[in-house]
């Protein structure tokens, strides 16, 4: 397979850009907006209730586009039990962390904790598939996104009990990601079904998992403002509809590995919109924290070596020539 750095080093400035870009920009766009969508609909919904309806919607704008597309649903049982566990993992579970950890601290440090779901996929990869050898570039890449986690959060300024809570929810929410990324490649990869189907099926679980929960966590705290409706909209049908099919076209269109680097922009999404529409506060050590989490993300997956591959090559090449 080339690399995602070989294609880029030979890219021609003339060409015109991949057909995939813009879904790629949209993508990081969409994602890195979700934390601060979620910020608006906890002003009047409970965090169960912000990560239930996300997914309803969601839910329906996947339905609508499977029918338009003239999609069906998946049909056997196996499959509708391994979409369960799958939307526990990636949709039920970490979308009420997520809300609930955005509680207790800003948008834009739960933007960043989240940039570091490919170290604890790593972590999880590492134990499930005995293949996978733990390399020193993974380890080292894992060691490195630990430091930027505790750089963005300044531990050595001290942290109150609740930003603790809140630190904990994003941190378990991405270990959620990290179980349920192989789990989807061990059970679910393969499977003659489209993709769309597949998240439709996915994003509809978790919903009708959460919906109890939702009516149980009571009534919304106050009338919902134009702010929190567009929030949720955008939320449910961009960050848990549309964002599932631009995801399955890049990879289509790309690759797997290229659709994984939409994680080095939506931490910067995040932290943008978060101190521009939200007004919050931006220290020093939360940009250089999440600078040194892509990083880690990079050493792990090789990409901070096959970048420097051909820089190193064209000055063993410039010496030889001297």
């Amino acid at each position: 397979m080339t690399s995602t750095a070989g294609r880029i080093g030979s890219h021609d400035a003339s060409r015109p850009a991949p057909s995939w870009l813009l879904s790629f920009l949209l993508l990081a766009g969409i994602w890195g907006c979700s934390f601060w969508w979620i910020k608006l609909g906890l002003t009047v919904l409970a965090p169960v209730q912000v990560a239930f309806a996300r997914l309803a919607i969601g839910a329906a704008t996947l339905l609508l586009v499977a029918r338009l597309g003239g999609l069906g649903l998946p049909r056997d049982r196996t499959t509708w039990r391994h979409l369960l566990v799958v939307s526990l993992l990636i949709n039920s579970i970490p979308f009420t962390l997520f809300a609930f950890g955005e509680t207790h601290v800003s948008s834009v440090v739960a933007g960043i904790i989240n940039a570091t779901t490919p170290l604890a996929t790593l972590v999880v990869v590492l134990v499930a598939f005995p293949e996978e050898h733990p390399t020193r570039e993974r380890i080292a890449g894992l060691l490195v996104g630990f430091i930027g986690v505790l750089v963005v959060i300044g531990v050595w300024e001290g942290i109150g009990t609740g930003e603790w809570l809140g630190i904990l929810a994003c941190v378990l929410a991405i270990s959620c990601y990290g179980v349920a990324f192989p789990y989807t490649r061990r059970h679910l990869t393969g499977l003659e079904l489209s993709p769309v189907s597949l998240a439709a099926g996915q994003v509809l679980c978790g919903a009708a998992v959460l919906a109890p929960i939702a009516i149980l966590a009571g009534p919304v705290r106050a009338m919902p403002g134009l702010d929190a409706i567009l929030g949720m909209l955008a939320l449910g049908s961009l960050g848990s509809g549309i964002a599932f099919v631009l995801n399955y076209r890049i990879i289509a269109a790309a690759g797997g590995t290229t659709a994984s680097t939409v994680t080095y922009l939506t931490p910067l999404v995040a932290v943008v919109v978060g101190v521009a529409f939200l007004g919050e506060s931006l220290s020093w050590h939360q940009p250089v924290g999440a600078l040194t989490v892509l990083v880690g993300v990079a050493i792990s997956q090789g990409r901070l070596r096959a970048a420097l591959a051909p820089r190193r090559a064209t000055e063993r090449f410039s010496g030889s020539a001297d």
